[in-house]
């Protein structure tokens, strides 16, 4: 394993509620936390930024396997279930 894979990856994600959704989609947000945080290698997973407009979420992994894992794993494919008529653009998430 080189250093780079050992190096832990920090992410935002932002999200954009429809009008009228933003307690749903922070509903559908706390859930996910929960069960996130209890994933291999979670060193961050939590609400930044809160507003009617925008919710941001601050993420990090201790490292690039432990992020594959959780793309793959059910709790980020509930949620990204749950927020697909939620949301007013694409999620949006980028390494930081």
């Amino acid at each position: 394993m080189t250093e780079e894979t050992n190096t832990p990856i920090n992410l935002r994600a932002t999200m954009v509620p429809n009008a009228g959704e933003h307690t749903r989609v922070k509903l559908a947000l706390d859930i996910a936390i929960e069960q996130v945080r209890m994933e291999p290698g979670c060193l961050r997973y939590e609400i930044i930024e809160d507003s009617e407009s925008a919710i941001v979420l601050a993420e990090q992994w201790a490292s690039r396997e432990d992020l594959e894992r959780h793309a793959r794993g059910a709790a980020l494919q509930d949620l990204q279930e749950s927020l697909s008529a939620l949301l007013a653009e694409p999620l949006k998430v980028e390494q930081v």
